[in-house]
């Protein structure tokens, strides 16, 4: 009942209010757009049907072109198309914004995850003091990257902001004036954004969405579950930051870089506390308050307009200490409720407002670490091993300058380790603590940056940052257990460990694991592999966090979030939740105020529900291990043979959109590792091979190979094995309906006319028959006879956003097709794919 109450409110409030000003949108005077909106529905009709009928999207196209339009040569058409996608981006704005108006009247405070109903359960089941235990120490932490997965710029982001904002007050002459805008609002970067530009464009988010919104949450938190002896502590909703920092496959992050954008974070705190001052003295004019609050702004001021870069918060809240006692002895105490909210903020951002991260590849490290032997050392590096290394730099007091080296990167490493201590002087030392080291494999991994603070002049003492490998390949995560051990043996590293009050943090990647290991293999393996390093940590009296590297989409490690951790039994550490949040995830998930809260409820409430309240469900059994086991080597079986064919990666890069990622103005980094033409499975990043997938609407590292898994043990009759795994693990249930997700935003009719093609036909009905295979066996051991059964709300929204991109699916196959048989002006055809990448990628938001 209560899914179809949601369901009728979403068509009143979403549906219908799309058709309604997407009437409007069709009648306004949009340059070079006349009477699209008119021929658009014929698109889409020959679209629809004749994919079903086994049309080619050539086919499709060009019989819209004879039956609807006047048009006929190779010009026209092609600036038709171009009209075309340009209107649907906007309806695909138009739909972003009016979903996002509605999310609170689709969501209430008692929704299960919220803090509202974790509140009512405690006081039920008589468990408000366990609740409180886990709080004291426990954490959510949101990690804002730069993946180039987000397709609007930021003048469009702006408008969505608006536009959002005068839908929920129904204002029909701001909807008409801001539709106008769009209109004329171009959707392309002229140039790829610089890092910096990165860092703003998310910054803005912290301003204007984060600030309020987790002072608000804490306050909420407070109130629910604070007391006269029990406060919340400031760090329990935290903001992480890479934008800037991440240099892994990022030759524009620099080490000046890095400082910019850490400058651009103090300033960006700085100007929302002398802003917020401002409603605070419009209440605290009282004689002794007013004052100090004047002196508080003055210095804000200076700080911000005038660099005088001396304020830190321990300075700010003497200020505040300072006016709270006046206020409650001279003044009754009138007002302390908002100069409390006013302190709380300041605990929260500090002067950093988001943790910066650096992060680089182990490799670059080991380059890095050799040249500095080979400098510095009279020993050679090729007769050493990669410890003997390590040890020589930390043992003989070398101090290494980025000016005695030719190679910019060596040049630039050296200086990012030497610019930590200048960002935590200035942001504190909140604003950076953590290196991250991709491809870690080996505790030298490790061990190379602890060197590399050594030979920069920094004591042991001074070294206040925490190590981070980030383990991301099948082998990676093999090794984890291992490294991991060998690091706590370590003595040097055991005395740094002990410096950061035994809390080590380590990273898991969810999207090159997928990509590496297929959808069911990589998650399981990420689930076995924080078991052993949460039992290695405890026996080292080691407190491990977990940080997950998760993409949007279920392919990515992303889907159900909530459910996700949740799902994790009492064998994994549950310390903190901490993940990547990047691109459209951004503004899809946590783009307002609303959602953004939501969704920070529903993974602290996931942490603590997790421990506080028992559920069978949440702990696997030795027998449903086992059974994941065997199901996941299976599947993993079936999607290595896939990755093994000859046609995988020839595949992607002549029938998908893969190469045209590079060409996209929306990411400072190279979309793919490696240099040279020749394109290497290796090479591929995550990002665009997801995308790709999802661009053809074949979606297949979100499921390829757990159908086969689950026939093989349907034909041994041990179907009813799986049927109880579903119904009885939390964890297996989260991902069926992840991979469930993933097929429902596939459509395999738009690449039909591939069963015949001569090269590849046979290459596409492997995929085809998987993903038939897949939904008949996930349909048997759910139960359910559609996708998405159970999130009727979500089937809906994808269904109307799919059939708003339906045409532009239809253009971009068509230049795709085009492109691969030599026809047309090869330069305007890539330009309509490249342009079809866009609205695809915004519509689908979580399936790239």
């Amino acid at each position: 009942m209560i899914n179809e109450a949601r369901l009728e409110k979403f068509r009143q409030v979403v549906e219908n209010k799309f058709q309604i000003y997407n009437s409007l949108f069709m009648s306004l005077p949009y340059d070079k757009m006349t009477n699209i909106g008119m021929l658009l529905p014929f698109l889409y009709e020959e679209s629809r049907n004749g994919y079903e009928e086994g049309k080619s999207p050539e086919e499709i196209v060009e019989e819209f072109f004879k039956k609807h339009t006047e048009v006929t040569t190779e010009e026209q058409k092609q600036e038709l198309l171009f009209k075309i996608i340009q209107y649907i981006e906007r309806q695909v704005v138009l739909f972003d914004s009016i979903e996002d108006a509605a999310f609170q009247q689709l969501h209430s405070e008692s929704d299960a995850g919220t803090v509202m109903q974790l509140h009512e359960r405690a006081l039920q089941e008589h468990k408000l003091g366990k609740v409180r235990e886990k709080l004291e120490d426990f954490a959510v932490k949101v990690v804002f990257t730069a993946h180039p997965t987000q397709f609007y710029p930021n003048a469009v982001q702006r408008i969505l902001h608006d536009l959002r904002s005068a839908i929920l007050k129904d204002d029909i002459n701001e909807i008409d004036l801001l539709l106008q805008q769009l209109g004329k609002t171009p959707f392309v970067n002229k140039e790829r954004p610089t890092p910096l530009d990165e860092a703003l464009s998310i910054i803005f988010y912290l301003r204007y969405v984060y600030y309020d919104t987790i002072g608000e949450l804490y306050k909420k938190l407070k109130q629910s579950f604070g007391s006269e002896d029990f406060e919340i502590h400031q760090d329990v909703f935290q903001l992480g930051f890479w934008p800037g920092g991440d240099r892994d496959g990022n030759p524009f992050v620099t080490a000046d870089v890095t400082l910019k954008v850490a400058n651009e974070l103090r300033n960006s705190i700085l100007k929302n506390y002398y802003n917020h001052l401002k409603d605070l003295r419009r209440r605290l004019s009282f004689r002794g308050v007013s004052e100090v609050l004047e002196k508080l702004s003055n210095e804000l001021y200076n700080n911000i307009f005038k660099n005088e870069n001396s304020i830190s918060s321990e300075t700010i809240l003497k200020y505040l200490s300072e006016a709270e006692h006046i206020l409650k002895t001279q003044h009754n105490g009138l007002f302390t409720n908002i100069l409390v909210d006013y302190r709380d903020r300041v605990k929260i951002f500090g002067t950093h407002f988001a943790t910066l991260d650096i992060r680089q590849d182990s490799r670059i490290h080991q380059k890095v670490i050799d040249e500095l032997v080979t400098k510095y050392s009279k020993q050679k590096v090729a007769e050493l091993t990669n410890s003997e290394k390590v040890n020589i730099l930390i043992s003989e007091h070398i101090l290494a300058l980025p000016d005695d080296f030719e190679d910019e990167i060596i040049r630039e490493t050296l200086k990012s380790v030497i610019n930590v201590k200048e960002i935590q002087v200035k942001n504190g030392e909140r604003g950076m603590h953590r290196y991250i080291i991709s491809n870690s494999d080996t505790v030298e991994d490790v061990m190379n940056v602890f060197a590399l603070f050594k030979v920069c002049g920094y004591e042991d003492k001074d070294i206040n940052i925490d190590i981070v490998p980030l383990f991301e390949t099948m082998e990676g995560l093999a090794n984890a257990e291992k490294v991991m051990q060998d690091l706590y043996n370590d003595e040097v590293y055991q005395k740094h460990l002990v410096k950061r009050k035994n809390v080590q943090t380590i990273m898991l990647g969810f999207s090159d694991g997928t990509k590496d290991g297929g959808y069911l293999k990589a998650n399981w393996e990420i689930y076995a592999t924080k078991e052993r390093l949460s039992k290695v940590s405890e026996e080292n009296d080691v407190k491990v966090i977990f940080f997950d590297g998760r993409g949007g989409p279920p392919a990515r490690g992303g889907g159900k979030t909530h459910q996700f951790y949740a799902s994790q039994g009492k064998t994994i550490a549950n310390n903190k939740i901490e993940l990547t949040i990047q691109g459209q995830t951004i503004t899809s998930v946590f783009g307002n105020k609303d959602q953004a809260k939501y969704n920070f409820e529903q993974l602290l409430t996931a942490g603590i529900e997790n421990e506080v309240f028992k559920n069978h469900k949440k702990d696997l059994t030795e027998k449903e291990r086992t059974l994941i086991e065997e199901l996941a080597e299976l599947s993993y079986e079936k999607y290595v043979d896939l990755k093994e064919n000859p046609l995988f990666v020839p595949y992607l890069q002549e029938i998908s959109t893969l190469q045209y990622y590079g060409k996209t103005n929306i990411g400072s980094r190279p979309s793919k590792r490696g240099a040279g033409n020749e394109l290497k499975f290796e090479d591929l990043r995550a990002i665009p091979f997801v995308g790709s997938w999802s661009q053809l609407k074949q979606n297949v590292p979100g499921f390829f190979g757990f159908g086969t898994a689950i026939k093989k043990l349907k034909d041994e009759g041990r179907i009813d094995e799986v049927k109880d795994l579903f119904r009885n693990s939390d964890f297996f249930k989260t991902l069926v309906l992840n991979s469930m997700m993933a097929m429902n935003k596939s459509y395999f009719p738009l690449t039909y006319y591939m069963k015949n093609h001569p090269k590849f036909g046979a290459f596409w009905q492997v995929l085809f028959s998987e993903y038939e295979l897949s939904k008949e066996m996930m349909f048997e051991i759910t139960g359910f006879h559609s996708l998405m059964e159970e999130e009727p709300v979500g089937r809906k929204s994808v269904k109307i956003r799919e059939k708003i991109v339906l045409p532009l699916l239809s253009i971009q196959q068509y230049a795709l097709m085009k492109l691969q048989k030599n026809e047309g002006d090869r330069v305007t055809l890539e330009k309509l794919v490249t342009r079809s990448l866009f609205g695809n990628i915004n519509a689908s938001r979580n399936s790239a």
